[in-house]
């Protein structure tokens, strides 16, 4: 049994996604979220066996939105491949969508058939499925950018204050709290009250997941 998941916001998209996944009996959807916020909340205690294989995601949420929930996720949860369902087909949404990690990129017409497609391709082929529009958007894209480094408005530059991601930074570079508060003049007890913030924001539970984070994420380049 294939397992996913879906994070949408729209309870009519909701519903006409889980008709198109009835139609499949070797397809289980195991939850739907409503933000990015409640789909890494679900998935922080959830065991390992329990996680979904692919997880549609849409773009535009209340909260964290669909780019900033897969850079995160992609973090945390390497295995998991992230299917872009959306309706905004922008030059700058499908690039920054692309650079976080998403492993495909469809719009929400697509039919049932198509959703399966794009589930039997990153698994088993390792593919990357997309829409035929947002495919050709792509190409143009990939051929005029240069993707070495995280997008601009990178989902810590959203998620965190300039004092927290200062914090980060001498966290990463293996320094504990009392030699951060040395390092920024400020005490002790508020280096670790930033610490605990960043990884509230950051849903991360250890100093190894957020170093995993920076690393993966390549966010030494805007510090």
């Amino acid at each position: 049994m294939i397992k996913i998941a879906l994070v949408d916001d729209n309870s009519i998209n909701q519903k006409y996604f889980g008709e198109k996944i009835a139609v499949f009996g070797d397809i289980a959807l195991l939850f739907v979220s409503n933000s990015g916020d409640e789909f890494l909340a679900k998935m922080k205690g959830l065991p390992m066996q329990n996680w979904p294989q692919v997880v549609f995601m849409d773009i535009q949420m209340p909260g964290l939105n669909g780019v900033e929930t897969i850079q995160l996720a992609k973090a945390l949860y390497s295995s998991i491949h992230f299917i872009v369902l959306t309706v905004f087909e922008d030059d700058e949404t499908i690039f920054n969508a692309i650079q976080s990690g998403a492993s495909g990129y469809l719009l929400k017409h697509e039919n049932y058939l198509s959703i399966k497609e794009a589930i039997t391709e990153v698994l088993e082929f390792g593919g990357a499925p997309m829409s035929p529009a947002i495919a050709r958007k792509t190409l143009g894209l990939l051929s005029q950018r240069d993707n070495s480094k995280p997008a601009k408005g990178s989902v810590i530059e959203t998620l965190l204050s300039d004092r927290e991601r200062e914090v980060l930074t001498h966290l990463v570079n293996g320094y504990d709290a009392k030699r951060i508060a040395e390092i920024t003049g400020i005490s002790t007890l508020t280096v670790r009250k930033h610490i605990a913030n960043i990884y509230t924001k950051l849903h991360v539970n250890s100093k190894a997941q957020v170093i995993s984070m920076a690393h993966k994420n390549k966010w030494f380049n805007i510090f």
